[in-house]
């Protein structure tokens, strides 16, 4: 009796069908306006604009001028991902057009992870450029904190070395950084605003903060 599936890293086309008989709100991940209206079309409940700030599998548009263009292009209400981590994050995306907001960095460095320590210590201690981009030539490009182990990807992309080398290189990365906190094999995924996290608090204390912050600068009470 799932209610509610978001979606992301491709086109869950063929999916929605099945998921919308079966009673099931649909709220896709889309990086374009194309997809945007793709969803649309094809009965998704709301969708999740997420520019390529974010952690994880990115986009080219950035959540700056993704967003405004797909609330223009949808009647659908708009959650702003991708590069928000305080309530002047969450306001510029209600000004922007958004009726939601989704934050995914900021919550790794929060108790409730359960993320490796070594993990949520790199988050912390990251600055503004300890960021970098791997996949590429593989199509799937991926966000993550930089490290020994995504400059050895960046090198192998630059070499042309086999996408089977590649992809052999990324097997259960995400599993060494999440439990083990191997930095050398792990893929730490993070967005930008890893830069603006300085702590690791209580859930409660960040949502608290952020809003607060938010609804001032929105001028609401």
């Amino acid at each position: 009796k799932v209610e509610v599936v978001t979606t992301g890293a491709g086109n869950p086309s063929k999916y929605i069908k099945e998921w919308l008989a079966a009673g099931i709100k649909v709220i896709p991940v889309v990086a374009s306006v194309a997809m945007a209206k793709l969803m649309t079309r094809l009965g998704a409940s709301a969708l999740i604009a997420e520019g390529g700030e974010s952690g994880g599998h990115v986009g080219e548009l950035t959540t700056m001028v993704l967003v405004p263009q797909i609330c223009d292009a949808t009647t659908l209400p708009v959650i702003v991902a991708g590069g928000i981590a305080d309530g002047r994050g969450i306001a510029a995306a209600f000004m922007l057009g958004a009726e939601g907001v989704q934050l995914g960095t900021r919550f790794l460095a929060t108790e409730e992870c359960q993320i490796s320590p070594k993990y949520k210590e790199l988050v912390v201690k990251a600055k503004d450029t300890d960021n970098q981009i791997t996949g590429f030539y593989s199509g799937s490009p991926c966000r993550g904190i930089k490290t020994k182990y995504t400059k050895k990807l960046q090198a192998m992309e630059k070499a042309a070395c086999p996408p089977e080398d590649f992809e052999a290189m990324t097997v259960g990365s995400l599993r060494k950084a999440v439990v083990d906190g191997n930095v050398d094999e792990g893929s730490f995924l993070c967005g930008l605003i890893a830069g603006m996290v300085h702590d690791v608090k209580p859930c409660k204390e960040v949502i608290d903060e952020m809003w607060a912050q938010a609804y001032q600068l929105l001028g609401k009470d």
